[in-house]
C-alpha cells in the first residue's frame, strides 16, 4: 500500500516494581535468588497502518496493548523508538500529533456535572474549530449516536452506554484521520457495542485509519482489516486478517500463538 499514515518503529516501555511487588515476589520464590527491578511492558514493538483500514491489536489483558496505544497518543513516553503519525513523531512533535488523532480509551471519564452540548463545544474550542464549522458537525454526530435527545442532561444522569457514546462524540470533535480506540466495546451492552462498531466501519469507508486494541476475536474477525497479535509485550504476528485465518479461526490462530510464546495455558 502506498498510502500509509502510521509507522510505530520498534518502541520500548520499561516501569519499575515496586519495593512492595519485588517483596511479594520474592516471597513467591521462596527467598531464594533476586527478583527483577523492572518489568517490560512493550518490547521493541513495530507495525504500520494506513488510511481506509481497522488495525487490529489483539491480545490477552496486560499483553502491553494499552501501553503501545498511550505511546501512540503521546500520554506516555517510550524509553526507546518512536511512532510517526500523518508525518509527526510522538517524540519530537507530540502537540502535532495530538491535534491529528482520536484517542478513546474505557478510562476516560467525563465531568459528570456537565452536559454533552457543554463538553462538545468546550473541546471544539481547545482545537480552535470556528462556531459554524462544529455546529454543523455536531448536529451530525449526536444524531448519528441519539445523544441529541440527551444532549442538555447531566453526565452523571446518562446511562454507561451513553456515556460511552458521548465519550466516542467528543473524542472525533475536530474529525481527526487516525483514530485510536482501546477496547472500544468494553463495558457496553449488545445494542451500543453495535452502534459503535458499525460507526468504526463507516469511518473507514471515509478514508480513516482506525486502530483497535481488544481481546474479542469475534471483534477482530468482523472489524479488522490487518491484526498484529501481542503477547509478553512482544509482536509475535503481524498480517493481514485474510492471512492469518486462511486456515483456522483467529482464536485457533492465537492459541497457537501463545503456546509458543508463553507454554501451555494454566
Amino acid at each position: 500500500m502506498s498510502n500509509m499514515i502510521l509507522s510505530v518503529n520498534g518502541i520500548s516501555k520499561t516501569y519499575a516494581i515496586s519495593k512492595k511487588q519485588q517483596r511479594i515476589e520474592k516471597t513467591k520464590k521462596g527467598q531464594r535468588g533476586s527478583v527483577a527491578k523492572t518489568i517490560t511492558a512493550v518490547d521493541n514493538v513495530s507495525f504500520e497502518a494506513y488510511r481506509g483500514e481497522i488495525f487490529g491489536l489483539l491480545g490477552p489483558n496486560g499483553a502491553g496493548k494499552t501501553t503501545t496505544l498511550r505511546i501512540m497518543s503521546t500520554l506516555i513516553k517510550a524509553n526507546s523508538g518512536d511512532v510517526v503519525i500523518d508525518g509527526s513523531s510522538v517524540t519530537n512533535d507530540s502537540k502535532d500529533v495530538r491535534r491529528k488523532i482520536g484517542f478513546l480509551t474505557s478510562e476516560l471519564k467525563l465531568e459528570e456535572f456537565f452536559t454533552p452540548n457543554y463538553l462538545f463545544d468546550f473541546f471544539t474550542n481547545l482545537y480552535g474549530l470556528k462556531i459554524e464549522d462544529r455546529a454543523e458537525y455536531k448536529k451530525f454526530i449526536f444524531e448519528r449516536f441519539g445523544i441529541d435527545k440527551f444532549a442538555e442532561v447531566k453526565v452523571a444522569n446518562m446511562s454507561t452506554g451513553m456515556k460511552q457514546k458521548t465519550s466516542l462524540a467528543i473524542s472525533l470533535v475536530h474529525d481527526p484521520n487516525i483514530i485510536i480506540f482501546d477496547e472500544p466495546t468494553n463495558g457496553l451492552d449488545v445494542l451500543t457495542a453495535r452502534v459503535v462498531t458499525d460507526f468504526l466501519q463507516e469511518l473507514r469507508q471515509h478514508g480513516k485509519c482506525i486502530i483497535v486494541s481488544t481481546h474479542i476475536f469475534s471483534l477482530v474477525e468482523r472489524l479488522c482489516d490487518r491484526v498484529g497479535v501481542i503477547i509478553g509485550g512482544k509482536m509475535v504476528m503481524c498480517d493481514t486478517l485474510a492471512n492469518i485465518t486462511a486456515e483456522k479461526s483467529m482464536e485457533d490462530v492465537f492459541f497457537d500463538l501463545y503456546k509458543e510464546s508463553v507454554g501451555e495455558i494454566e
